[in-house]
Protein backbone atom coordinates (compact mmCIF):
# COMPACT_ATOMS: atom_id res chain seq x y z
CA UNK A 1 0.00 0.00 0.00
CA UNK A 2 1.32 3.68 -0.99
CA UNK A 3 2.09 6.38 1.85
CA UNK A 4 -0.64 8.98 1.73
CA UNK A 5 0.52 12.25 0.16
CA UNK A 6 2.52 14.64 2.83
CA UNK A 7 3.89 17.99 2.32
CA UNK A 8 7.14 16.52 4.24
CA UNK A 9 9.41 13.28 2.34
CA UNK A 10 10.40 10.56 3.34
CA UNK A 11 7.10 9.78 5.22
CA UNK A 12 5.82 6.58 6.61
CA UNK A 13 2.96 5.01 8.08
CA UNK A 14 3.58 2.78 10.98
CA UNK A 15 0.09 0.65 11.91
CA UNK A 16 -0.69 -1.57 14.28
CA UNK A 17 -3.61 -2.97 15.80
CA UNK A 18 -5.18 -2.95 19.33
CA UNK A 19 -2.37 -5.74 20.62
CA UNK A 20 0.23 -3.57 19.32
CA UNK A 21 1.27 -6.09 16.16
CA UNK A 22 2.03 -4.12 13.45
CA UNK A 23 1.49 -3.82 10.14
CA UNK A 24 4.79 -6.27 8.80
CA UNK A 25 4.97 -4.49 5.05
CA UNK A 26 4.60 -1.04 6.68
CA UNK A 27 6.95 -1.31 9.23
CA UNK A 28 9.54 -3.34 6.82
CA UNK A 29 9.27 -0.21 4.29
CA UNK A 30 10.70 2.00 7.18
CA UNK A 31 13.41 0.04 7.99
CA UNK A 32 14.56 -0.34 4.66
CA UNK A 33 13.60 2.91 3.35
CA UNK A 34 15.77 4.82 6.46
CA UNK A 35 18.85 3.24 5.09
CA UNK A 36 17.66 4.28 1.40
CA UNK A 37 17.01 7.85 2.39
CA UNK A 38 20.26 8.77 4.50
CA UNK A 39 18.18 9.58 7.18
CA UNK A 40 19.83 10.76 10.18
CA UNK A 41 16.78 11.90 13.09
CA UNK A 42 13.77 10.26 12.60
CA UNK A 43 10.76 11.96 14.11
CA UNK A 44 8.03 9.21 15.00
CA UNK A 45 4.68 11.05 15.94
CA UNK A 46 1.96 9.32 17.64
CA UNK A 47 -1.72 10.35 17.34
CA UNK A 48 -4.30 10.84 20.21
CA UNK A 49 -8.23 11.25 19.70
CA UNK A 50 -8.80 10.39 16.10
CA UNK A 51 -11.22 8.78 14.33
CA UNK A 52 -9.72 7.46 11.18
CA UNK A 53 -6.31 7.10 9.29
CA UNK A 54 -6.89 10.17 6.84
CA UNK A 55 -7.80 12.35 10.46
CA UNK A 56 -4.71 10.98 11.80
CA UNK A 57 -2.67 11.77 8.35
CA UNK A 58 -3.70 15.16 7.91
CA UNK A 59 -2.61 15.54 11.66
CA UNK A 60 0.71 14.62 10.75
CA UNK A 61 0.92 17.19 7.57
CA UNK A 62 0.10 20.00 9.45
CA UNK A 63 2.16 19.24 11.68
CA UNK A 64 5.25 18.40 9.88
CA UNK A 65 4.99 20.92 7.45
CA UNK A 66 7.04 23.72 9.13
CA UNK A 67 9.89 21.23 10.03
CA UNK A 68 11.80 21.80 7.12
CA UNK A 69 12.31 25.53 6.69
CA UNK A 70 12.78 25.58 10.50
CA UNK A 71 16.40 22.57 10.17
CA UNK A 72 16.74 22.97 6.46
CA UNK A 73 20.19 20.82 7.04
CA UNK A 74 18.98 18.09 8.51
CA UNK A 75 18.54 14.99 7.06
CA UNK A 76 15.16 14.27 8.92
CA UNK A 77 12.65 11.18 7.95
CA UNK A 78 9.17 11.47 9.35
CA UNK A 79 6.93 8.23 10.98
CA UNK A 80 3.08 8.96 11.96
CA UNK A 81 1.81 6.21 13.98
CA UNK A 82 -1.39 4.97 13.40
CA UNK A 83 -3.53 2.87 15.82
CA UNK A 84 -7.05 2.28 16.76
CA UNK A 85 -8.07 5.06 18.78
CA UNK A 86 -11.07 7.62 18.42
CA UNK A 87 -12.75 10.90 19.31
CA UNK A 88 -16.21 12.31 19.80
CA UNK A 89 -17.22 13.86 16.77
CA UNK A 90 -18.43 16.83 18.50
CA UNK A 91 -15.09 18.11 19.59
CA UNK A 92 -13.74 20.54 17.55
CA UNK A 93 -10.18 20.50 16.22
CA UNK A 94 -8.81 23.91 15.64
CA UNK A 95 -7.54 24.10 12.08
CA UNK A 96 -9.06 20.75 10.81
CA UNK A 97 -12.19 21.57 8.32
CA UNK A 98 -15.68 21.15 9.52
CA UNK A 99 -16.45 17.80 7.75
CA UNK A 100 -13.56 16.48 9.97
CA UNK A 101 -14.68 18.22 13.28
CA UNK A 102 -17.99 18.95 13.22
CA UNK A 103 -20.38 21.15 14.81
CA UNK A 104 -23.05 19.23 16.48
CA UNK A 105 -26.18 20.39 18.47
CA UNK A 106 -25.99 20.17 22.37
CA UNK A 107 -28.51 17.40 22.56
CA UNK A 108 -26.81 14.72 24.08
CA UNK A 109 -27.06 12.03 20.98
CA UNK A 110 -24.49 9.43 19.07
CA UNK A 111 -24.55 10.96 15.63
CA UNK A 112 -23.58 8.60 12.87
CA UNK A 113 -19.81 9.41 12.78
CA UNK A 114 -19.23 8.43 16.35
CA UNK A 115 -21.48 5.75 15.97
CA UNK A 116 -19.28 4.25 13.18
CA UNK A 117 -16.06 5.70 14.67
CA UNK A 118 -17.56 3.17 17.97
CA UNK A 119 -18.21 0.17 15.49
CA UNK A 120 -14.92 0.69 14.75
CA UNK A 121 -12.75 0.75 17.96
CA UNK A 122 -15.25 -1.79 19.70
CA UNK A 123 -15.75 -4.33 16.79
CA UNK A 124 -18.80 -7.15 17.43
CA UNK A 125 -20.69 -4.38 19.63
CA UNK A 126 -23.20 -3.54 17.20
CA UNK A 127 -25.88 -4.18 19.38
CA UNK A 128 -24.40 -2.50 22.91
CA UNK A 129 -24.18 0.58 20.71
CA UNK A 130 -27.71 0.39 18.98
CA UNK A 131 -29.12 0.67 22.67
CA UNK A 132 -26.90 3.08 24.34
CA UNK A 133 -27.93 5.48 21.04
CA UNK A 134 -31.31 4.75 21.86
CA UNK A 135 -31.08 5.31 25.35
CA UNK A 136 -29.69 8.83 24.02
CA UNK A 137 -31.97 9.56 21.86
CA UNK A 138 -35.08 8.77 24.09
CA UNK A 139 -33.71 10.50 27.56
CA UNK A 140 -36.31 8.50 29.62
CA UNK A 141 -36.76 9.71 32.85
CA UNK A 142 -36.21 6.66 34.87
CA UNK A 143 -33.14 5.89 36.76
CA UNK A 144 -32.99 2.36 36.12
CA UNK A 145 -32.52 3.26 32.66
CA UNK A 146 -29.38 5.67 33.40
CA UNK A 147 -28.27 2.22 35.29
CA UNK A 148 -28.86 0.19 32.49
CA UNK A 149 -26.84 3.05 30.51
CA UNK A 150 -24.07 2.13 32.68
CA UNK A 151 -24.30 -1.44 32.25
CA UNK A 152 -24.10 -1.58 28.81
CA UNK A 153 -21.28 1.04 28.66
CA UNK A 154 -19.31 -1.51 30.80
CA UNK A 155 -20.10 -4.37 28.32
CA UNK A 156 -18.89 -1.98 25.47
CA UNK A 157 -15.41 -1.44 27.22
CA UNK A 158 -15.20 -5.07 28.76
CA UNK A 159 -15.57 -3.89 32.29
CA UNK A 160 -16.68 -5.90 35.37
CA UNK A 161 -16.79 -4.33 38.28
CA UNK A 162 -15.17 -5.14 40.50
CA UNK A 163 -12.13 -7.45 39.68
CA UNK A 164 -9.04 -7.56 37.65
CA UNK A 165 -10.84 -6.53 34.22
CA UNK A 166 -10.26 -2.83 35.42
CA UNK A 167 -11.64 0.04 32.93
CA UNK A 168 -9.11 2.77 34.68
CA UNK A 169 -5.36 1.81 33.23
CA UNK A 170 -3.41 2.76 36.45
CA UNK A 171 -0.56 5.29 36.01
CA UNK A 172 0.63 4.65 39.85
CA UNK A 173 1.37 1.34 41.37
CA UNK A 174 1.84 0.51 44.72
CA UNK A 175 4.60 -1.22 45.79
CA UNK A 176 3.05 -4.61 48.07
CA UNK A 177 -0.81 -3.04 47.68
CA UNK A 178 -3.49 -4.66 45.92
CA UNK A 179 -4.58 -2.55 43.10
CA UNK A 180 -8.37 -2.11 43.75
CA UNK A 181 -10.93 -2.06 40.67
CA UNK A 182 -12.25 1.10 39.56
CA UNK A 183 -15.18 2.30 41.38
CA UNK A 184 -16.82 4.59 38.04
CA UNK A 185 -18.77 1.79 37.52
CA UNK A 186 -19.59 0.10 41.38
CA UNK A 187 -20.90 3.47 42.47
CA UNK A 188 -24.80 4.70 40.85
CA UNK A 189 -24.31 5.55 37.29
CA UNK A 190 -27.11 7.81 37.78
CA UNK A 191 -24.94 9.49 40.14
CA UNK A 192 -21.95 9.80 38.39
CA UNK A 193 -23.96 11.04 35.23
CA UNK A 194 -25.37 14.23 37.41
CA UNK A 195 -21.54 14.76 38.85
CA UNK A 196 -20.62 14.89 35.00
CA UNK A 197 -23.51 17.04 33.89
CA UNK A 198 -22.83 19.84 36.54
CA UNK A 199 -19.37 19.60 35.58
CA UNK A 200 -20.52 20.37 31.79
CA UNK A 201 -22.69 23.07 32.85
CA UNK A 202 -19.82 24.74 34.41
CA UNK A 203 -17.15 24.70 31.73
CA UNK A 204 -19.90 25.95 29.52
CA UNK A 205 -20.47 29.23 31.69
CA UNK A 206 -17.99 31.93 32.00
CA UNK A 207 -15.29 31.59 34.53
CA UNK A 208 -17.21 28.31 35.28
CA UNK A 209 -19.95 29.69 36.98
CA UNK A 210 -24.00 29.20 35.78
CA UNK A 211 -25.41 32.02 33.54
CA UNK A 212 -28.44 33.94 34.30
CA UNK A 213 -30.36 32.05 31.84
CA UNK A 214 -29.91 28.38 33.31
CA UNK A 215 -31.03 29.46 37.04
CA UNK A 216 -34.40 28.18 36.50
CA UNK A 217 -33.13 24.63 36.39
CA UNK A 218 -32.30 22.59 39.78
CA UNK A 219 -30.10 19.93 38.02
CA UNK A 220 -28.73 19.52 34.44
CA UNK A 221 -29.93 16.94 32.60
CA UNK A 222 -28.29 13.93 33.65
CA UNK A 223 -28.21 12.58 29.95
CA UNK A 224 -25.49 14.99 28.92
CA UNK A 225 -23.86 13.40 32.24
CA UNK A 226 -24.24 10.11 30.63
CA UNK A 227 -22.86 10.76 27.26
CA UNK A 228 -19.66 12.14 29.09
CA UNK A 229 -19.65 8.83 30.81
CA UNK A 230 -19.55 7.10 27.68
CA UNK A 231 -17.05 9.39 26.53
CA UNK A 232 -15.05 9.26 29.71
CA UNK A 233 -14.97 4.99 29.15
CA UNK A 234 -14.40 5.05 25.93
CA UNK A 235 -11.26 7.50 25.94
CA UNK A 236 -9.73 5.25 29.16
CA UNK A 237 -9.94 1.90 26.98
CA UNK A 238 -7.85 4.42 24.58
CA UNK A 239 -5.72 4.73 27.72
CA UNK A 240 -5.27 1.18 28.35
CA UNK A 241 -4.58 0.64 24.35
CA UNK A 242 -2.39 3.01 24.08
CA UNK A 243 -0.03 1.97 27.00
CA UNK A 244 -0.46 -1.79 25.23
CA UNK A 245 0.45 -0.50 21.20
CA UNK A 246 3.56 1.90 23.14
CA UNK A 247 4.94 -1.18 25.29
CA UNK A 248 4.38 -3.85 22.74
CA UNK A 249 4.31 -2.51 19.31
CA UNK A 250 6.25 0.75 19.31
CA UNK A 251 8.86 0.13 21.61
CA UNK A 252 9.89 -3.17 19.73
CA UNK A 253 10.03 -0.99 15.99
CA UNK A 254 12.46 1.29 17.60
CA UNK A 255 14.19 -1.68 18.78
CA UNK A 256 14.50 -3.63 15.34
CA UNK A 257 15.49 -0.16 13.72
CA UNK A 258 18.21 0.20 16.31
CA UNK A 259 19.50 -3.18 15.44
CA UNK A 260 19.81 -2.90 11.60
CA UNK A 261 20.87 1.37 11.98
CA UNK A 262 22.25 1.87 15.19
CA UNK A 263 23.42 5.68 14.45
CA UNK A 264 20.07 6.84 13.71
CA UNK A 265 18.35 8.94 16.16
CA UNK A 266 15.12 8.81 17.18
CA UNK A 267 12.53 10.91 18.26
CA UNK A 268 9.05 10.24 20.23
CA UNK A 269 6.42 12.77 19.85
CA UNK A 270 3.03 11.93 20.90
CA UNK A 271 -0.24 13.84 21.55
CA UNK A 272 -3.04 13.41 24.23
CA UNK A 273 -3.19 9.22 24.46
CA UNK A 274 -0.55 9.23 22.06
CA UNK A 275 2.00 11.04 24.68
CA UNK A 276 1.12 7.21 26.67
CA UNK A 277 2.02 5.92 23.55
CA UNK A 278 5.02 7.28 23.18
CA UNK A 279 5.91 7.33 26.86
CA UNK A 280 5.12 3.51 27.06
CA UNK A 281 7.19 2.18 24.26
CA UNK A 282 10.47 3.62 26.40
CA UNK A 283 9.45 0.20 28.45
CA UNK A 284 9.29 -1.73 25.54
CA UNK A 285 12.83 -0.86 23.90
CA UNK A 286 14.91 -4.18 24.14
CA UNK A 287 17.92 -3.44 26.98
CA UNK A 288 21.00 -1.33 25.60
CA UNK A 289 19.19 0.66 22.97
CA UNK A 290 19.86 4.59 23.25
CA UNK A 291 18.76 6.04 20.27
CA UNK A 292 15.70 7.61 21.60
CA UNK A 293 17.75 11.22 21.53
CA UNK A 294 14.46 13.09 22.78
CA UNK A 295 10.45 12.54 24.06
CA UNK A 296 8.34 15.41 23.26
CA UNK A 297 4.78 14.93 24.89
CA UNK A 298 1.93 17.43 23.50
CA UNK A 299 -0.93 17.80 26.23
CA UNK A 300 -0.32 14.17 27.57
CA UNK A 301 -3.38 12.78 28.12
CA UNK A 302 -2.17 10.41 31.67
CA UNK A 303 -1.27 11.11 34.97
CA UNK A 304 1.68 13.58 36.04
CA UNK A 305 3.04 11.37 38.13
CA UNK A 306 3.72 8.63 35.75
CA UNK A 307 7.85 8.81 35.83
CA UNK A 308 7.61 9.42 39.64
CA UNK A 309 9.58 7.07 42.23
CA UNK A 310 7.42 8.18 45.31
CA UNK A 311 4.25 9.80 44.99
CA UNK A 312 4.04 12.21 47.48
CA UNK A 313 0.57 11.24 49.09
CA UNK A 314 1.81 7.47 49.14
CA UNK A 315 5.47 6.59 50.02
CA UNK A 316 4.89 3.39 48.73
CA UNK A 317 3.62 4.02 45.30
CA UNK A 318 5.50 4.99 42.19
CA UNK A 319 4.76 6.10 38.60
CA UNK A 320 3.81 2.93 36.10
CA UNK A 321 6.70 4.63 34.24
CA UNK A 322 9.20 5.34 37.27
CA UNK A 323 12.72 6.12 36.12
CA UNK A 324 11.57 5.40 31.94
CA UNK A 325 12.55 8.72 31.10
CA UNK A 326 16.33 7.80 32.07
CA UNK A 327 16.65 4.73 28.89
CA UNK A 328 16.28 8.32 26.59
CA UNK A 329 19.68 9.82 25.76
CA UNK A 330 18.44 13.39 26.13
CA UNK A 331 15.32 14.72 27.46
CA UNK A 332 11.81 14.11 28.29
CA UNK A 333 10.22 17.55 27.20
CA UNK A 334 6.33 18.18 28.79
CA UNK A 335 4.45 20.30 26.69
CA UNK A 336 1.15 21.60 28.55
CA UNK A 337 -1.60 24.22 28.54
CA UNK A 338 -4.13 25.77 31.12
CA UNK A 339 -6.97 26.10 28.32
CA UNK A 340 -6.76 22.20 27.67
CA UNK A 341 -10.01 21.85 30.02
CA UNK A 342 -10.55 17.76 28.53
CA UNK A 343 -7.37 17.59 30.84
CA UNK A 344 -7.96 20.44 33.32
CA UNK A 345 -11.39 19.41 34.13
CA UNK A 346 -13.24 16.28 32.90
CA UNK A 347 -9.85 14.13 33.02
CA UNK A 348 -9.18 14.83 37.03
CA UNK A 349 -12.98 14.18 37.55
CA UNK A 350 -12.97 10.99 35.68
CA UNK A 351 -9.64 9.82 37.57
CA UNK A 352 -11.19 11.16 40.72
CA UNK A 353 -14.69 9.56 40.34
CA UNK A 354 -12.68 5.80 39.54
CA UNK A 355 -11.11 6.00 43.32
CA UNK A 356 -13.17 7.93 45.31
CA UNK A 357 -17.12 6.94 45.30
CA UNK A 358 -18.42 10.15 46.82
CA UNK A 359 -18.35 12.07 44.03
CA UNK A 360 -16.78 15.72 43.10
CA UNK A 361 -19.12 18.34 42.43
CA UNK A 362 -17.98 20.88 39.80
CA UNK A 363 -16.21 23.30 41.82
CA UNK A 364 -14.10 21.13 43.56
CA UNK A 365 -12.27 20.25 40.42
CA UNK A 366 -9.90 23.10 39.97
CA UNK A 367 -8.59 21.99 43.50
CA UNK A 368 -7.62 18.72 41.95
CA UNK A 369 -4.83 19.82 39.83
CA UNK A 370 -1.90 19.77 42.60
CA UNK A 371 -3.08 16.50 43.95
CA UNK A 372 -2.64 12.29 42.50
CA UNK A 373 -5.48 13.49 39.96
CA UNK A 374 -3.79 15.73 37.63
CA UNK A 375 -2.66 14.92 33.77
CA UNK A 376 1.10 15.76 32.12
CA UNK A 377 -1.22 17.76 29.57
CA UNK A 378 -2.66 20.68 32.09
CA UNK A 379 0.11 21.14 34.47
CA UNK A 380 3.72 19.06 33.27
CA UNK A 381 5.28 16.16 34.94
CA UNK A 382 5.46 16.42 38.69
CA UNK A 383 7.45 14.28 41.76
CA UNK A 384 10.38 13.67 39.11
CA UNK A 385 13.42 15.35 41.28
CA UNK A 386 15.61 17.72 39.03
CA UNK A 387 12.65 18.78 36.34
CA UNK A 388 13.39 21.91 35.01
CA UNK A 389 9.91 24.44 33.75
CA UNK A 390 10.16 26.98 31.28
CA UNK A 391 7.58 29.10 29.27
CA UNK A 392 7.43 28.31 25.92
CA UNK A 393 9.64 31.66 24.73
CA UNK A 394 12.17 30.89 26.67
CA UNK A 395 12.15 27.27 25.82
CA UNK A 396 12.79 28.04 22.22
CA UNK A 397 15.25 30.70 23.36
CA UNK A 398 17.45 29.24 25.44
CA UNK A 399 19.01 25.67 24.75
CA UNK A 400 17.20 22.99 26.19
CA UNK A 401 18.83 20.56 29.08
CA UNK A 402 20.77 17.43 27.35
CA UNK A 403 18.80 15.15 30.06
CA UNK A 404 15.94 14.88 32.58
CA UNK A 405 12.42 16.42 32.32
CA UNK A 406 11.67 19.28 31.23
CA UNK A 407 8.04 21.29 31.30
CA UNK A 408 7.08 23.68 28.76
CA UNK A 409 4.05 25.85 29.55
CA UNK A 410 2.35 26.34 26.15
CA UNK A 411 -0.71 27.90 27.07
CA UNK A 412 0.37 30.96 24.82
CA UNK A 413 -0.44 28.68 21.44
CA UNK A 414 -2.51 26.31 22.57
CA UNK A 415 -5.69 28.21 23.67
CA UNK A 416 -8.03 27.95 20.94
CA UNK A 417 -11.18 25.23 21.71
CA UNK A 418 -14.58 25.35 23.06
CA UNK A 419 -16.15 22.36 25.64
CA UNK A 420 -15.99 19.89 26.26
CA UNK A 421 -12.18 19.55 25.25
CA UNK A 422 -11.07 22.96 25.14
CA UNK A 423 -7.48 23.60 23.82
CA UNK A 424 -6.87 19.72 24.20
CA UNK A 425 -6.27 19.47 19.83
CA UNK A 426 -4.96 22.89 19.40
CA UNK A 427 -1.64 21.74 18.65
CA UNK A 428 -0.64 22.94 15.21
CA UNK A 429 1.88 25.23 16.01
CA UNK A 430 5.41 26.19 14.50
CA UNK A 431 6.21 26.86 18.21
CA UNK A 432 5.95 23.21 18.98
CA UNK A 433 7.75 22.06 16.25
CA UNK A 434 10.34 23.99 16.90
CA UNK A 435 10.04 22.67 20.37
CA UNK A 436 10.63 19.23 18.76
CA UNK A 437 13.68 20.23 17.37
CA UNK A 438 15.06 21.72 20.17
CA UNK A 439 14.34 18.87 22.17
CA UNK A 440 15.88 16.61 19.85
CA UNK A 441 19.06 18.84 19.00
CA UNK A 442 18.26 18.60 15.75
CA UNK A 443 19.69 21.21 13.25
Amino acid sequence: MAEPAVSVTPYWELTFDADGDPDAGRRDRLLAGVARYGVRDLIVFAHGWNNDRSGATRLYDGFFTPIPKLAPKARIGYVGVVWPSMRFSDEPIPDFPRAVAAELPRRPVLDKDTRHALLETFPGRATVIDQLARLLDQQPREEAELEEFGRLVRMLVDVVPPGPQALFAADTLCEGVPQDSPELFSDSTAALCEEFARTLTGLEAPDGAPDAGAASFSLPNPWEGAHELLRQATYYAMKRRAGTVGERGLGRVVGQLAAREPEVRVHLVGHSFGARLVSFALRGLPEGVRTVKSVTLLQGAFSHYAFASRLPHDARAGGVLEGQHNRIDGPLVCCYSRHDSALSTMYPLASRMAGDARGITAPDVGRMLGDKWGAMGHGGVRAVPGTKSLKLADALKAKLPESGCVNVDAAAVVSRGGPPAGAHSDILHRELAQVVLAAGRIR
